[in-house]
């Protein structure tokens, strides 16, 4: 974002007097410098009205009345931004676009449209409404007053207030208001730079080093040794060091913290105010700091009030710097399948997460009777369909809304099938005999899906399969189902507790066939006989990139049986073991924690947790307590319990835990908060806190400051 024009009206001392950065169409001089006379001091401060984010600014700690001309009549100010895509808008949005903000004499603010075309540049779009996500990176933005103070060991990096993007404006308007603790955060910073050897934070870390040094003639050189103490280092600064040093930190923490994923986070693009930097910069050394500034921060927009002395100062190759402004992007042109060619049948995949295997027949039906075939997937609303086949596998509300939708728009002219629907309806025995049209789903390329065996003994609580399947049977042989390919994606249910499971096994192994066993292996059927055969057969991902084995464990009861089986195989890291546990059905916390605490002690394993999910026909949740007195206890433990991979489906579980325990104590398990949010989405801790993890309305900032789409 860049800022480009204001226009206020009822400002007490700009009363409506137009602001327009120096600008040619395509580029934006860098650096606006203006007087240090009240107006210029009032304007910067409406400048950081705009930019702050109207939902935010109810919990700013300025002074309405002073910024007000007629205390009973609103503040507007009409405002134009340049906007980089997709940082700040989707693609598509105008790259200048015009926005009003309106602040009430008792603090509300909202963004409206601005009826009146608003801009003072006739290109800017009208009507533009900024959403700023959870704050973090839309539209970033930093505002300095000429008073600074920093934290000293109070400084919270963990984004525990809701409203943090306030912070990065409150000096401008609160001489109390604290920066960054430069020790604390010089400290984080190296350890990530030299310690973990992350990239952006090893680059942040040279160019601040390289440039304080060449610009502020700081002995920086030691913040790169491996051992370096920041106390220390920061006490040997002169306090005039110190002082040009607490916004530049400042400014490099909030642009790292809003660019988390960016390899070169102080070359985003962002506006920052500041007003009277001479006074706490020394006069012999203000030019250098804002040279060193300008290249420290390349792509940043200044907007700065300084004395006449000072102005006088910046250095000349600094006001000439100009910034190119965002170029409008195009949105990806939506695909829009057009009407049905006459007599083409149309299958639907409502939810299906691998091919569907019931649509491949009906199409090998469709396609040996003459008829030509299309699929979609999701919602698909095309004219012309006389005949129209959709399967739904899972009964969620997404699923059962699209099912209904799509009911609503064929009528008559579609039939529904799938576990999501319907248990019972089957497809007829002689579309049920054909073999599998794999041209339906070109991204198998060459791999096969299908059956061998269906249906399962073991009469689960939790699972419809011997309901909708019945008992395990064989359903097919290798041959038609591999269709001569050498990749195989295996549905079974339960393979192992069939009686041929041997021979089927050794059958893959001699043929050299990759196998995923996408529905899991069930280890309490495994003999030493079926793991020496399982052990020869080329056990696969879905995409068939690594070995994988997929194994179920849903409850702790016969885990030494499990371990034994296990055991069997000889399985190691390289192996990929991969364990489903379902979880939020009849298991305890600590039942939780003994699965994977044991999973853990098993050489190469690891977990992917999963929910329990009610499908048509199946048992709700069983009401179990899943707290026990030892649940603080057991949650500390669960939280060192790390494995190699698939820690996002654990994070998930983590946070319907945490829900839970908030639901079942009116409060958050400190340790699991901290967990959750250590590594992914820590803008929005403060929102999770502040709404006892969604149990209740989060009241902190306007409901429009919805998340992040990155």
């Amino acid at each position: 974002m860049y800022l480009l024009a204001l226009h206020p009206e009822n400002a007490r001392l700009n009363r409506t007097s137009p602001f327009g950065c120096d600008t040619d169409r395509t580029s934006l001089r860098k650096w606006t410098l203006l007087s240090s006379r009240p107006a210029d001091r009032e304007l910067l401060r409406l400048l950081a009205l705009a930019c702050c984010g109207h939902p935010f600014l109810p919990y700013l700690p300025y002074d309405r009345a002073a910024l007000f001309r007629d205390r009973s009549l609103p503040l507007c100010l009409r405002f134009t931004l340049a906007c980089h895509a997709p940082r700040d808008v989707d693609p598509g949005a105008p790259a200048v676009a015009a926005a009003a903000l309106e602040i009430t004499p008792d603090g509300r603010a909202t963004c409206t449209a601005d009826a009146r075309g608003a801009s003072l540049d006739p290109l800017a779009v009208p009507g533009f409404k900024p959403s700023y996500g959870t704050g973090n990176s839309r539209f970033f933005c930093l505002a300095y007053g000429p008073h600074l103070r920093s934290h000293a060991g109070t400084d919270d990096f963990q984004f525990n207030d809701p409203c943090f993007r306030v912070t990065r404006a409150a000096s401008l308007f609160d001489e109390s208001a604290r920066l960054t603790d430069p020790v604390q955060f010089l400290t984080r910073l190296h350890y990530r730079a030299i310690r973990c050897s992350r990239v952006p934070a090893r680059d942040t870390l040279q160019r601040l080093c390289t440039l304080a040094r060449d610009h502020l003639g700081i002995e920086s050189e030691s913040w790169l040794d491996r051992d370096r103490g920041f106390s220390e280092a920061w006490r040997q600064l002169k306090p005039s060091q110190q002082r040009v040093m607490l916004p530049v930190l400042d400014a490099v923490r909030h642009v790292l913290d809003a660019n988390p994923h960016r390899l070169a986070p102080l070359d985003e693009p962002g506006v920052i105010l500041m007003d009277r930097p001479d006074r706490w910069c020394p006069q012999g050394t203000f030019a250098a700091w804002i040279a060193f500034t300008d290249r420290l921060l390349p792509r940043m927009q200044f907007v700065v009030t300084l004395g006449e002395e000072a102005r006088r100062k910046v250095p000349a190759s600094v006001r000439a710097h100009h910034l190119p402004l965002p170029a409008a992007t195009t949105a990806p042109p939506k695909q829009r399948p057009g009407r049905l060619e006459p007599g083409t049948v149309l299958l639907i995949d409502v939810d299906s997460r691998l091919p569907n295997v019931a649509l491949m027949k009906l199409s090998r039906h469709c396609r040996e009777c003459g008829r030509a075939v299309k699929l979609l997937r999701k919602e698909a609303f095309l004219p012309g369909a006389d005949a129209v086949y959709t399967s739904s596998v899972f009964s969620t509300p997404a699923s059962a809304a699209r099912v209904d939708r799509l009911r609503r728009y064929y009528g008559d002219a579609m039939q529904v099938g799938g576990s999501g629907v319907d248990l019972k309806r089957r497809l007829p025995p002689e579309i049920e005999a054909l073999p599998a049209d794999f041209d339906l789903y070109p991204e198998l390329e060459g791999r096969a899906i299908g059956f061998l065996t269906r249906g399962c003994s073991s009469r689960c609580s939790f699972c419809v399969v011997p309901q909708k399947e019945g008992p395990v049977r064989r359903v097919s042989d290798l041959d038609p189902l591999l269709a001569g390919r050498k990749k195989l994606i295996l549905l079974d249910d339960n393979i192992l507790a069939h009686p041929d499971a041997g021979a089927l096994l050794e059958e893959m192994a001699g043929r050299e066939v990759k196998v995923n066993f996408t529905q899991t292996l069930d280890l309490r059927f495994l003999s030493r006989e079926l793991a020496a055969i399982l052990k020869r057969v080329h056990c696969s991902n879905t995409r068939f990139t690594r070995p994988n084995y997929h194994f179920s464990l849903n409850n702790s009861r016969e885990l030494d049986r499990v371990r034994a089986a296990y055991g069997m195989l000889g399985l190691g890291r390289s192996d990929h073991a991969e364990f489903v546990c379902m979880y939020g059905f009849a298991t305890t916390l600590r039942e939780d924690v003994e699965r994977f605490r044991f999973l853990r002690s098993l050489p190469g394993a690891y977990v992917f947790v999963q929910e329990y999910q009610p499908i048509l026909g199946g048992p709700a949740p069983r009401p179990i307590e899943l707290f026990d007195d030892d649940a603080n206890k057991l949650i500390d433990e669960l939280v060192t319990i790390i494995f190699p991979q698939n820690m996002k489906s654990m994070e998930r579980y983590y946070r319907w835990l945490s829900r839970r325990y908030a639901q079942r104590f009116g409060a958050l398990h400190p340790t699991l908060v901290d967990t959750i949010f250590r590594y992914n989405r820590r803008d929005q801790r403060g929102r999770y806190v502040a709404s006892l993890a969604g149990t209740r309305p989060d009241r902190s900032i306007d409901a429009e400051a919805d998340d992040d789409g990155a």
